[in-house]
């Protein structure tokens, strides 16, 4: 498994694979041919359908700035490596110099076809969390002290940096106010849910309306083309910092405690990537959503002390009620569902760990058992509902 680093990037929303990716393909592809007349980029599956409310073609354009960009939209071809491919290619004196297939894979990460070696190395040998359970209990390791042997200490350093923009697009979210871009002139609601108190306010109703407000704040920044880390993308970015943000509050951990949590969640995210996908063009939402809720169900566990099966089981009951989760952007914009799905997310990550501290003795489901499960379902799902907008609330709203 890779570096949580690779997991875990700080960039501009609204989507890991539709703005990230392609911005950083775009930059590689551009440092290798800076002596390019022109560049010709086409764009195919759910890149082609959502181009413009993912702000795909923007970010390709500035990151190839200031030479002259053409870029074309296939959503016809169905022979792709991956449902979230491109091709680039740069022109030198009305010539093809070269020509490069990207996919986007999710999070920010991209593979090139035929370029293995562009491929940064595994840190992390074990495979699925079976092998890091048992790897952690035969050392008496807990999760973040697994990380820490596997990437050094370091990594706190990065993980810090995280936390940091975490807490910022929460802070500039609930600071934030008007209408999202996009089309749909969908109103900002993260202050309106921080700042109004239920008139008969509950600790529990309390609970639900700031954990909400947190996960809207990202998220909305996110929509909004904002500054966000991926968590494990950018769609589903709001689960981890909302959870973890209240939990700090509510009990007074440091922040150092929260880089613990944050390293726990990265390995739940990592074994999720490496056996299944984090790509909700791939998956749906599920691989989504449905990963940051199983990431910020076993950071809650390890901010609390739980054990590894206690970790085990909240990871796995956050994912398992999220499988066959469609994504069905409206307009193709990381809005309507998106936002509000980070917010329930939030509150179920929650959940799951309430669950895992009473009944993790009578599970029968492994959470690599239900990884393996959702990668199958996503597979399974018809393409419509995979990140294309050609299904779902994307064609009934009008």
């Amino acid at each position: 498994m890779k570096s949580l680093q690779e997991l875990y990037r700080i960039g501009r929303g609204p989507s890991s694979s539709h703005t990230m990716g392609p911005d950083r393909a775009a930059r590689r592809f551009g440092a290798e041919h800076p002596d390019a007349d022109e560049f010709m980029i086409t764009l195919y599956g759910s890149l082609a359908k959502t181009a413009l409310g993912h702000l795909t073609d923007k970010a390709i354009r500035e990151a190839l700035a200031p030479k002259p960009v053409q870029i074309s939209i296939d959503q016809f071809t169905t022979d792709l490596p991956h449902p979230n491919t491109m091709d680039f290619m740069a022109i030198k004196n009305l010539t093809v110099a070269d020509k490069w297939r990207v996919m986007s894979i999710g999070g920010g990460a991209i593979r090139i076809e035929g370029k293995p070696y562009m491929d940064t190395p595994d840190v992390y040998k074990e495979k699925n969390f079976a092998q890091i359970k048992e790897y952690c209990e035969n050392n008496h390791l807990r999760l973040y002290e697994y990380v820490i042997q596997c990437e050094g200490p370091q990594i706190c350093d990065y993980l810090e940096t995280v936390w940091t923009q975490m807490k910022s697009s929460i802070k500039e979210g609930l600071n934030a106010t008007g209408l999202l871009e996009g089309g749909l002139q969908l109103q900002r609601k993260a202050r309106y849910l921080y700042n109004q108190r239920h008139m008969d306010e509950s600790s529990s109703t309390k609970e639900n309306r700031l954990v909400c407000s947190y996960a809207f704040a990202v998220s909305e920044q996110n929509a909004g083309g904002g500054i966000v880390v991926t968590a494990p993308t950018c769609g589903s970015c709001g689960v981890l910092p909302a959870v973890l943000k209240y939990m700090q509050e509510r009990n007074g951990f440091s922040d150092k405690d929260i880089i613990k949590a944050i390293a726990a969640a990265g390995v739940i995210g990592n074994v999720i990537k490496t056996n299944a996908s984090i790509s909700g063009a791939e998956c749906g939402c599920q691989a989504e959503v449905g990963s940051a809720c199983s990431m910020a169900s076993a950071g809650l566990a390890e901010l609390f002390g739980m054990d590894l099966d206690q970790i085990e089981y909240a990871a796995e009951v956050a994912m398992e009620h999220h499988l066959g989760l469609t994504c069905d952007p409206i307009m193709g914009l990381v809005q309507i569902p998106c936002i509000e799905r980070n917010a329930v997310a939030a509150m179920r990550a929650i959940n799951s760990v309430s669950l895992a501290n009473f009944l993790t003795h009578t599970r029968k489901i492994s959470f690599d058992m239900v990884v393996d499960t959702m990668y199958e379902t996503g597979k399974d799902l018809f393409s419509k509902y995979r990140e294309t907008s050609e299904g779902g609330l994307a064609i009934k709203y009008k």
